[in-house]
């Protein structure tokens, strides 16, 4: 499948199938992330691979999921919950701001990797308590942890639809997440607004 194939069939997913994700695919798309554009090549951007249960648990019950939802259909049940995380964290005896856009690029990097290997991804910034995490799993002082990436095999099929009135998402009848999108004619712009 082509980037821009894969582009267009990213979704972000909410409900992940109970089957682990190899620890070298988790690698793969660390290494996607770390290959990912930088600002002044600084690379201030460190990962930590969380793929044991109680580990996951831990972070699983400090996230918040899915604003737009009502909570019965936001966070997903413990049988559909993520089976990996990757912590996106920053450095800040490397860069101690303006580090957003590295964020951004590693991020979905990692997300088009994780695809490209069937592994569905939600990018989650809403942490609950970073400070306890942080604790919890020795992430020393000097690094901030800016967000996540909650991971496993797709248990939904989310789709995309046109935008009218409302940019908040939403499940049908049936369960699925429809999630609105701008058109390319409303945002495109040629030789000038």
């Amino acid at each position: 499948m082509s980037v821009y194939d894969l582009i267009r069939k990213r979704r972000t997913v909410r409900r992940f199938a109970q089957k682990p994700v190899a620890l070298e695919t988790l690698k793969q798309i660390v290494d996607a992330g770390r290959l990912a554009p930088s600002a002044s090549n600084l690379q201030p951007l460190e990962f930590m691979i969380l793929e044991k249960t109680r580990a996951v648990q831990y972070v699983f019950e400090r996230t918040r999921w899915a604003g737009y939802l009502p909570p019965d259909q936001g966070k997903p049940a413990a049988d559909q919950a993520p089976v990996a995380f990757i912590l996106i964290l920053v450095n800040k005896k490397i860069r101690a701001e303006g580090y957003g856009a590295d964020v951004g690029a590693a991020a979905e990097n990692m997300i088009l990797t994780a695809l490209e290997q069937g592994v569905a991804a939600c990018w989650i910034g809403s942490i609950i308590d970073r400070a306890d995490i942080k604790s919890e799993l020795a992430i020393p002082e000097h690094c901030e942890l800016d967000s996540l990436l909650a991971l496993g095999y797709p248990a939904e099929d989310p789709v995309a639809e046109p935008l009218d009135d409302s940019v908040k998402y939403y499940r049908d009848e049936q369960g699925r997440l429809h999630v609105p999108k701008r058109t390319l004619a409303a945002v495109l712009h040629v030789n000038g607004y």
